[in-house]
């Protein structure tokens, strides 16, 4: 099942009745990754008031984590949650770090900025889809390196190649295809290749 991420961090920054709201998004891999990017948040802003957060990571975005940091318990890091989910994305760390400007926003305000501030660094964000593959790999010739390029390309795949003497070439099938893939390597080769299936990797 593919999922949506974002290919690098993003930054944006509103301001609500002089509190300054920065939203930074950020990709990661786990929940270490994530809260590493959230201290190094704090560690950039010292000043600010609030750093309120939320991730969600794993392909089918089943770990959701949100915190308010000293804000009305809900106002914070559930609508940044919402913005983070709402559009699908997952193995992301959404971080809004608030400068409080003085005035009192109230619960439905809080919830607005926060959404906001998260929408906005969404909004320069360069999303990306992962998809589940398989690595398909064998040593071939240069000739047939080619004849298996173009037949992946045929079949909607990708390929890898490292070259020397003779050319090792990955083809990037999704787990359903690798027979198929297999069945091409021996068609082209003349069952002359060895291919191995390697583990499955998001790409």
């Amino acid at each position: 099942m593919p999922y949506r991420t974002l290919a690098a961090v993003s930054e944006a920054e509103i301001e609500i009745k002089k509190s300054r709201f920065i939203g930074f998004l950020a990709p990661v891999a786990d929940e270490a990754e994530a809260r590493e990017v959230i201290a190094e948040r704090r560690s950039a802003h010292p000043k600010a008031r609030h750093h309120c957060t939320a991730f969600v990571l794993d392909p089918d975005s089943r770990t959701q984590r949100f915190s308010d940091d000293g804000e009305p318990a809900g106002a914070a890091g559930a609508p940044i949650l919402d913005v983070v989910s709402g559009h699908q994305l997952t193995f992301v760390v959404a971080v809004v770090t608030r400068y409080f400007g003085g005035t009192l926003l109230g619960a439905g305000g809080l919830v607005r900025a926060y959404g906001q501030a998260t929408s906005a660094a969404l909004e320069t964000a360069r999303v990306v889809t992962k998809h589940e593959l398989v690595p398909v790999r064998a040593e071939v010739d240069y000739a047939q390196a080619n004849a298996l390029d173009r037949a992946a390309g045929n079949r909607g795949w990708t390929t890898r190649s490292r070259y020397g003497a003779a050319v090792v070439i990955d083809m990037m099938v999704p787990v359903a295809e690798v027979d198929a893939a297999l069945a091409i390597y021996a068609d082209v080769t003349a069952g002359q290749a060895e291919p191995a299936v390697g583990d499955v990797e998001w790409t």
